[in-house]
């Protein structure tokens, strides 16, 4: 009638997962993209020491997918020139690692395509820290003078 706990927790995290979606910024969502990608790439490494091809498989064509339809597509790459280039050709290279490691089920090859990722990762997270640096620091609200004889909101109670 309810469901195994398991589908509990698996729709808990995926409502967890979509409220994030839903609140986070465009940085933010990049950011979502490079874990999901780096959870597939360490998953599949650890199914590929346990002998588990099936789900190696599929964490592997997990993080294609993230990279391919998530941080390739959001590229622009008339906006974003050389960077955007190299960045479009570095995923591809990636997503052909991926495949490459599959095949051979080489882990050196994963890892290194985790590194890319992660270190990728780490630059974009510090062009917001840059940008949080510059921004003007928040001027604390101004606090309300004391007034004896306006009420207390916090002490009154409800007939």
């Amino acid at each position: 009638m309810f469901g195994t706990a398991r589908s509990g927790v698996h729709a808990y995290a995926n409502v967890a997962v979509e409220t994030g979606v839903i609140a986070a910024s465009p940085h933010k969502l990049i950011v979502m993209l490079f874990d999901g990608a780096l959870i597939a790439v360490a998953s599949a490494l650890q199914q590929m020491k346990a002998n588990n091809i099936p789900a190696k498989g599929k964490s592997i064509s997990k993080a294609i997918s993230i990279i391919d339809s998530g941080l390739r597509a959001s590229l622009n790459k008339k906006v974003g020139g050389d960077i955007a280039l190299n960045l479009d050709a570095l995923y591809e290279y990636m997503s052909s690692q991926l495949l490459v490691a599959n095949i051979k089920n080489d882990p050196v090859i994963l890892e290194e395509v985790q590194k890319l990722l992660h270190d990728l990762k780490e630059a974009w997270c510090a062009i917001d820290n840059e940008k949080n640096a510059y921004k003007q620091p928040e001027v604390p609200p101004i606090a309300r003078a004391y007034d004896p004889l306006a009420p207390n909101i916090s002490t009154l109670v409800k007939a």
